[in-house]
């Protein structure tokens, strides 16, 4: 799995890239074939009062891409917000990839 964590006007200290990991093991625990994470890290330079600090992230899994993102006063929550809109849809997904369907059970009359 490549998991790239970058920041746009902000500097990714290494508390806030150790958050990040801990939290996407979560996504990475549910599903197990995530082929790569890339998240993004906004502060935006607008003079909002609220919800200025972004979270973005791409996944690519095995079948199809996910994104999701998520805007908040704190950065931290703004990533908790974004794992669970992400681990929201890594469940979905895999639920989509299981084969529902039973086999049919052959009479032998």
């Amino acid at each position: 799995m490549n998991l790239t964590i970058s920041g746009h006007h902000l500097e990714v200290t290494p508390a806030l890239n150790n958050y990040v990991k801990t939290k996407l093991d979560r996504i990475t625990r549910h599903f197990d074939q995530v082929v790569d994470i890339k998240v993004l890290l906004t502060v935006e330079k607008q003079k909002e009062k609220e919800r200025r600090q972004r979270a973005e992230c791409n996944i690519h899994v095995k079948g199809s891409d996910l994104f999701a993102e998520s805007s908040h006063a704190d950065l931290y929550a703004a990533v908790d917000e974004l794992v669970d809109k992400l681990d929201r849809q890594v469940v979905r997904h895999k639920d989509r990839m299981q084969d529902h369907h039973h086999s049919t059970v052959k009479r032998l009359m």
